[in-house]
């Protein structure tokens, strides 16, 4: 198994945005040294209260200039906000600048109160968000100058002045539970991931089918799938339970909160009306404690506890990376720090050998 620092940027009550950011840079100094493989952020917009993180490129340079070793990227940019060939160039010169420790997630967005202020085009996010993955292709493969023709995007001629230094390109992600997009995705060889919003054994079959459609692609490389939830490691259980537990609650109600109209009751409605029932049990039940528990869905505890509800996770939702969102609500720093070394030296040690596939 494989973890990701992965970071919502979420604000802290009485700490600037500037103090929040270096704060984010010794959180990732910090998993550089104790063994974490990635670090993530999301790409939130006109969320103050919710997320201070509407630039990952700028994440992204910031955590490579302070860290060595551990790989670094969004998760993801929302491809269609972007004039795509801007997604390109920097994430090209990201990968230079990293000496090929870049990681390129994109997603199409799942909020439309992003695309308005952007005019962008929500309906057909999807469909921008592959294309912008086969620009991505079709410039890091050409040797000089190149053409493009997509529904959306049409290039002539054009050169981009830095390539990726990982070749053909560097590792790219799109989180997705959507049939289609796996199907694509398994085709390609492109990594995949979902929210702890989806009911893991709901995601399970389609992640299975995904490997099989992996395996039947041929790829060289081991397929990495992901999932993303709250941790928190201390000296015991109850500790952890007493000092992580407010906070974890205040941090997933933040997920109510996006956009005009934002609420649970909403969000419990949205998943009915696509007609995922299991999600909308879930987001019902998503601020109490005893059903976050009863269904595994955070890890909190000791390090032998954490490691063990992991493991159960992984092998019920066919996962072989976890998205660790380790600063939540408003944790003292000093227990966020130690939460960090503990996961990386007493649980991830742990869980390296478990294969979940």
């Amino acid at each position: 198994m494989e973890f990701a620092h992965f970071s919502h940027v979420w604000s802290i009550e009485g700490m600037s945005p500037g103090d929040r950011f270096e704060l984010l840079m010794q959180e990732l100094e910090l998993c550089d040294e104790v063994g974490f493989d990635y670090a993530f952020c999301v790409e939130h917009h006109f969320t103050r209260h919710e997320s201070l993180m509407s630039s990952p490129s700028l994440f992204a340079a910031a955590a490579i200039q302070r860290t060595k070793r551990i790989r670094v990227g969004p998760m993801g940019y929302v491809a269609p906000l972007y004039q795509p060939l801007r997604v390109i160039e920097e994430a090209a010169i990201l990968d230079q600048m990293s000496q090929g420790r870049f990681e390129m997630g994109v997603v199409p967005g799942i909020s439309p109160h992003f695309f308005g202020p952007f005019s962008a085009d929500f309906p057909n996010r999807r469909e921008l968000t592959q294309e912008l993955i086969e620009l991505a292709k079709a410039a890091y493969s050409a040797e000089g100058a190149f053409s493009f023709k997509g529904e959306h995007i049409q290039l002539e001629d054009v050169e981009i002045s830095t390539p990726p230094q990982q070749r053909p390109h560097p590792p790219i992600w799109w989180e997705t539970r959507d049939p289609d997009t796996l199907e694509y995705l398994a085709a390609e060889g492109f990594s995949a991931g979902f929210f702890v919003l989806m009911p893991r054994a709901d995601v399970a079959p389609r992640y299975r089918k995904f490997l099989e459609q992996w395996k039947a692609a041929g790829h060289s490389h081991q397929p990495r799938l992901a999932y993303w939830s709250l941790v928190y490691v201390d000296d015991t259980d109850e500790a952890a339970l007493a000092k992580a537990l407010p906070h974890a609650l205040e941090a997933l109600s933040l997920f109510f909160t996006v956009g005009k109209g934002a609420s649970q009751a909403n969000t419990v409605k949205l998943f009915e009306d696509r007609g995922e029932h299991g999600a909308a049990e879930l987001v019902k039940h998503l601020l109490d404690p005893d059903y976050l528990f009863d269904k595994n869905l955070i890890f909190i505890g000791s390090p032998d506890t954490v490691a063990s509800k992991i493991e159960a996770a992984a092998r019920e939702g066919v996962f072989n990376t976890l998205f660790c969102e380790l600063n939540f609500g408003q944790l003292p720093q000093e227990d966020l720090m130690r939460s960090i070394r503990m996961m990386g030296e007493q649980v991830i040690p742990k869980l390296r050998g478990v294969d979940p596939f």
